[in-house]
C-alpha cells in the first residue's frame, strides 16, 4: 500500500518518535511504500488565517502552501498519525493540519446548492492511529475520548465509504513502566507490519 505518516511531536527523545520510528520498521517490514510528514520539521504553520477562512471553498491550487500536503492526501491508501494525546485530542500542530489541508476541493466538495458535502479522499482506504495518553483509559472513556472521535468519525467519513481505522493508544503513559512502554512500541510495530 501507499502510506502517508504524519508525525506531530517537538521532541525527537519522546516517547511518540519511539513510535514513530516502530511505525516506519513495521510498514517496512510490510514492504509498504512510505511517504512521512514531520509537522515540527516542516515548520507546518497551523493557525488558519483570516483569509483561508474566507476562502476555505476556494479551489485548493489558490492555496500553495498546502499544495504537497493535499498531494501526499491524495497519493496515499493508507494514513497513520502518529501524536500524543494532549488535553484529550490531537496536539495543535495536527489539529491545524487537519484544519488547512482537509478543505474543500482536497478532502470534500460542496456543490453549489447542496447542503451535504461529498467525500473526495476515496483513495484513502485505512486509517491508523498511534497516539499516547497521561491518564488512564478509564479517565479518557469519561472525557469522551475526542480525540479518538475527530480520527474515526469526522476524518474517516470524507475517505472511502469502506474506511477502516485503528486505534493504538497507550494509556497511563505518565505512569508507565519500561516494560508496559516496550510492550506498546513491539504492538505498534506488529500492527503496521500486518496493515492491509
Amino acid at each position: 500500500m501507499k502510506v502517508l505518516v504524519v508525525y506531530c511531536h517537538p521532541l525527537e527523545g519522546s516517547l511518540i518518535a519511539a513510535a514513530r520510528d516502530r511505525v516506519l520498521a513495521g510498514l517496512s517490514a510490510g514492504g509498504h511504500e512510505v511517504r512521512v510528514t514531520d509537522l515540527y520539521a516542516d515548520g507546518f504553520r497551523p493557525e488558519l488565517s483570516a483569509w483561508e477562512r474566507v476562502h476555505h471553498l476556494d479551489p485548493p491550487d489558490t492555496k500553495p502552501e498546502i499544495t504537497s500536503y493535499a498531494d501526499d492526501l491524495r497519493w496515499c491508501e493508507a494514513l497513520v498519525l502518529v501524536y500524543p494525546t494532549w488535553w484529550s485530542g490531537q496536539p495543535g500542530m495536527l489539529k491545524g493540519w487537519i484544519d488547512r489541508v482537509w478543505v474543500a476541493g482536497v478532502a470534500y466538495d460542496l456543490p453549489p446548492g447542496a447542503n451535504r458535502i461529498r467525500p473526495k479522499l476515496t483513495n484513502i482506504r485505512r486509517i491508523v492511529a498511534v497516539t499516547t495518553h497521561g491518564s488512564s483509559k478509564l479517565v479518557n472513556t469519561l472525557s469522551g475520548e475526542s480525540g479518538k472521535r475527530v480520527v474515526t468519525r469526522s476524518l474517516r467519513v470524507l475517505c472511502n465509504r469502506f474506511a477502516r481505522t485503528t486505534w493504538l493508544a497507550f494509556y497511563g503513559a505518565d505512569r508507565s513502566t519500561l516494560e508496559q512502554r516496550t510492550r506498546f512500541l513491539a504492538r505498534v510495530e506488529r500492527s503496521l507490519a500486518r496493515l492491509r
